[in-house]
């Protein structure tokens, strides 16, 4: 065990890594732009000094008191003052102690509590900030955790490494002074190899606890993304009766986190035994001492028990020291991994001059666009599409042609790795991705609602919204009267991702949401694939009365629902191979016709099996 601990240094990346961390959290204490924050810091720091004053001077009430009692003499700045007296100033100093310390605690709240509202409020910014990239290759639960020990780590730090660590430091500087000046040299010597070994001994066993720590960690993230990824994907573990198996996975996961606990608690148990081994051997060889200069007459009983005084109020400090030692560099490691995701660059980011997006008739063009999500996979080749203001474009082909990735680099979730794409001449590279948003209004297959009421979903759209208009977009949508049915109306939950509606029923809060929202430009990305013949012709009349006015670029996969479109583009492997309106398109016998009779065929064999 010996030889594992001694090889847990910090190594430089380590130390490279926890000054990063420190000058991070810094300007969150000492911001230039709010001085009440710097005012606040200073008195709490005062008020730790007074503390730690009174706390030293503390004993010596104590000792005089002893002397008093054993009839030796006071010290002339005791004035002549009784035990009673002085046990009476010993309560009041150990009073004011405790006084200054919570008023030190209470001055600094403020403090605190505004740099972890400020650090997780920045945290969640970037995180919607990151691209679409980012968001797909991590898993939801692994990111929630860092940030919430992230965060937690913060607080620690900034409670015990100002308030545990720097007071200990500060009160055994004292005490050190105290014990060379009233007593002798050796005494001061024998402390300092006590709390020298004391703390070597707990930092190496710690740093040894911190990996472990550290197992305990990716076990218990690992176990808490199993967890969530199970429950959101609760139906689909019923559909395949994969409770056991999802019960197994967790567990597995668990069993890690037990082993990892279970040496925790044995290398803590090693810790402490060793800890009282250092400090009673120190205090020990002082109360010798002591014993010693009392029968040689050199010292009173008083300073025998101001010694042993002086030695409990180390050792109570001490005892926590590995604790928040390990608690501190377990924190370090936590907002490590939290300020690394903190500097994981935007992809997609405004240019410094950008300027907000100005729509006057809803053109959209691609321009010999290329894309691929990564560098050896091109998605689209020189792709060139124009969609004219107040049209409907349809872009139907199979799957993996790269009709969703369109979408995608519309609204910018990607930039284009060639060529542009341009809104009323307008790149969308030189716009603000605000006002993008705004302009464009998406209906996705898979409308995804938020775990709040009806009236919050539709209104999401825009939330400064009036009920009469939340209202009028959901008759627009066709789905008012549904809610009206309802026993709570508008202000009915819908579950979590919307699961207490049906498919349909998310469509046309989806629709309503955007048909409040009003944009200029409409992209329909296979908006009804994913429901029945009956109601996706239901929400098809909503989405064609929805398009009036508006420039639409519809991504299907059934063709019957895009005949009535300007132009249909036939996408194959990222290049388009054919364009034209679905007459014309039929009458070339290509892709298209293929497509439309395979289409038919399917149908019509469907209806005769269900007849």
């Amino acid at each position: 065990m010996v030889s594992r601990i001694t090889k847990a240094e910090f190594t430089p990346e380590e130390r490279r890594q926890n000054w990063r961390t420190i000058r991070k959290v810094a300007p969150y204490m000492w911001p230039k732009d709010q001085p009440w924050v710097r005012r606040r810091v200073v008195v709490a720091m005062l008020l730790l000094v007074v503390a730690k004053l009174i706390s030293v001077l503390t004993p010596f009430f104590y000792k005089a008191a002893v002397d008093s009692l054993a009839g030796d003499a006071t010290p002339a700045w005791m004035l002549g003052a009784g035990a009673i007296t002085l046990t009476i100033a010993y309560g009041v100093a150990k009073l004011m102690t405790v006084g200054f310390q919570q008023l030190r605690d209470a001055v600094f709240a403020r403090v605190a509590q505004r740099a972890l509202r400020a650090l997780a409020l920045e945290t969640f910014q970037h995180m919607h900030r990151l691209s679409m990239r980012y968001h797909i290759t991590r898993k939801t639960g692994g990111l929630s955790r860092i940030i919430e020990r992230g965060v937690k780590g913060v607080e620690f730090l900034l409670r015990f490494l100002l308030f545990s660590m720097g007071p200990l430091v500060l009160e055994l500087l004292m005490i050190g002074v105290v014990l060379y000046i009233v007593f002798d040299i050796w005494y001061l010597a024998v402390v300092v190899v006590t709390i020298w070994a004391y703390v070597w001994f707990t930092f190496k066993v710690t740093e040894w606890r911190v990996k472990i720590r550290k197992q305990m960690n990716d076990q218990d993230t690992d176990a808490n993304q199993k967890a969530i990824d199970s429950l959101l994907n609760f139906e689909t573990v019923k559909y395949f009766g994969a409770e056991a198996r999802e019960a197994e996975r967790y567990d597995v996961s668990m069993a890690g986190y037990e082993q990892a606990a279970l040496k925790t608690s044995y290398s803590l148990a090693f810790l402490n035994f060793g800890q009282s081994v250092f400090i009673t051997a120190g205090l020990v060889a002082v109360m010798v001492m002591a014993a010693m200069g009392v029968q040689r007459g050199d010292l009173t009983v008083g300073d025998f028990v101001m010694v042993n005084a002086y030695m409990i109020q180390i050792t109570m400090p001490l005892n926590f020291l590995g604790t928040v030692y390990r608690e501190i560099r377990q924190s370090l490691v936590d907002m490590g991994e939290m300020f690394t995701l903190l500097e994981q660059p935007a992809e997609v980011k405004d240019k410094p001059d950008a300027k907000p997006l100005v729509v006057t008739e809803g053109k959209v063009e691609l321009d010999d666009v290329y894309f691929g999500y990564e560098a050896a996979r091109p998605i689209l080749k020189g792709v060139s599409l124009t969609v004219g203001g107040g049209e409907t474009v349809a872009i139907v082909g199979p799957s993996g042609s790269g009709k969703s990735t369109i979408g995608r680099l519309l609204f910018r979730f990607y930039d284009v790795n060639k060529g542009a794409l341009r809104i009323d001449d307008q790149d969308v590279r030189d716009v603000t991705q605000v006002s993008l948003h705004a302009q464009i209004g998406v209906v996705p297959q898979d409308t995804v609602l938020f775990n709040d009421t009806i009236l919050y979903n539709i209104a999401y759209g825009r939330p400064e919204a009036t009920r009469a208009e939340v209202e009028e977009a959901a008759k627009a949508a066709k789905i008012h009267d549904f809610i009206l049915s309802l026993p709570d109306g508008y202000d009915t939950t819908v579950g979590e991702r919307g699961l207490k509606l049906s498919g349909g029923e998310k469509q046309r809060v989806g629709i309503a949401r955007t048909l409040l929202k009003n944009p200029p430009i409409l992209l329909l990305d296979e908006a009804t694939s994913a429901l029945d013949t009956q109601t996706e012709r239901d929400i098809q009349d909503s989405l064609r009365e929805m398009g009036q006015g508006r420039t639409v670029i519809t991504i299907a996969h059934r063709l019957s629902t895009i005949v009535d479109a300007d132009m249909i583009v036939v996408l194959e492997d990222g290049v388009i191979v054919e364009r034209g309106s679905h007459d014309e398109l039929l009458s070339h016998h290509g892709r298209y016709y293929k497509m439309w009779n395979r289409q038919q065929a399917d149908e019509e064999k469907g209806l005769a099996v269900a007849e």
